[in-house]
C-alpha cells in the first residue's frame, strides 16, 4: 500500500493545518488521485481503515473547506456520500504551484513556432487521455473533478443553448506561463481536448480563453456535454 504522509504533499503543511494529520492528508491525496467523487466506504477500503473513522476525518475536511460532500444514488436504499475536493480548495493556505521550477525550465526550453506548438498540443491531449480516470462515469462531472484536482479552481456556468463554460480560478501553472504563455496555454488546451476524448468524445471544445495567470479566469468551452452529435 502506498504510504501517504503530509509530507508527501506538493505543498506545505503547518502544524494547525488539518493536512497536518496524516490520515487526511491521505484521504486529500487519494481524492487528487481518484479526479472523481469517491464514498466514504471506498476511501476506506484504499487506507485500510475503518469507515467510521474515515467519515470523521473527512468531515473535518469537509469543515476547513478542503473537500465537499455530495449524494450518490444507490439502486436501493439511501443515496451515500460522495467526496470530492473543492473546487476553491487551498491546501496548506496557498494556490496549487504544480511543480513551478520544473515547468519554468521546460516552459523556457520550447521555442514558441508553430511547428512545435502543434507537436505540444498533441502531447497535451495524450496527457490529457491518460488523465482521465478509468472509471469515470458522468462525463461533466468528472471533467470538473479533474480540473479541481489538478488545481484550477473551476466554476460552471450553462448556457442555454446547452454550452458550458468552466471559468477557472487558479493557474496552477502560472510560474511556468511567465516563462513562455504560448506554450504553457497550448500544452494545457491539449490536455483539455485530451480529457474530453477520454471522457465524452461527443463534446467539442469550442472555445480555450487564456488569461493573465496572475489573476487566472481562463475560460472553457464546450458543446454538446453528455449528448450525442446531431441531437
Amino acid at each position: 500500500m502506498q504510504n501517504f504522509a503530509a509530507m508527501d504533499l506538493p505543498f506545505a503543511v503547518e502544524p494547525e493545518d488539518p493536512l497536518a494529520q496524516p490520515t487526511r492528508a491521505r484521504l486529500f491525496a487519494s481524492l487528487s488521485e481518484l479526479k472523481r467523487p469517491a464514498g466514504t466506504a471506498e476511501l476506506a477500503e484504499r487506507l485500510r481503515l475503518h469507515p467510521n473513522g474515515v467519515r470523521v476525518h473527512l468531515e473535518r475536511l469537509e469543515a476547513a473547506g478542503l473537500v465537499v460532500r455530495g449524494q450518490a444514488p444507490q439502486p436501493r436504499g439511501r443515496p451515500r456520500d460522495a467526496w470530492t475536493i473543492a473546487s476553491d480548495a487551498r491546501p496548506g493556505g496557498d494556490r496549487p504551484s504544480a511543480y513551478a521550477d520544473l515547468g519554468r525550465w521546460l516552459a523556457r526550453a520550447i521555442p514558441s513556432r508553430p511547428g512545435r506548438l502543434k507537436d505540444v498540443e498533441n502531447a497535451g491531449r495524450e496527457i490529457g487521455r491518460e488523465l482521465a480516470p478509468a472509471d469515470a462515469g458522468d462525463g461533466q462531472q468528472t471533467m470538473r473533478a479533474t480540473l479541481v484536482a489538478l488545481g484550477f479552481q473551476p466554476r460552471e456556468r450553462a448556457a442555454a443553448d446547452g454550452r458550458l463554460t468552466y471559468c477557472l480560478g487558479n493557474c496552477p501553472y502560472r510560474d511556468a506561463a511567465r516563462e513562455n504563455q504560448e506554450v504553457v496555454c497550448t500544452l494545457h488546451r491539449g490536455i483539455t481536448r485530451g480529457l474530453l476524448e477520454a471522457l465524452d468524445p461527443d463534446a467539442e471544445l469550442e472555445a480555450f480563453v487564456p488569461r493573465d495567470p496572475e489573476t487566472a479566469g481562463c475560460e472553457i468551452e464546450i458543446a454538446g456535454v453528455g449528448q450525442e452529435r446531431g441531437q
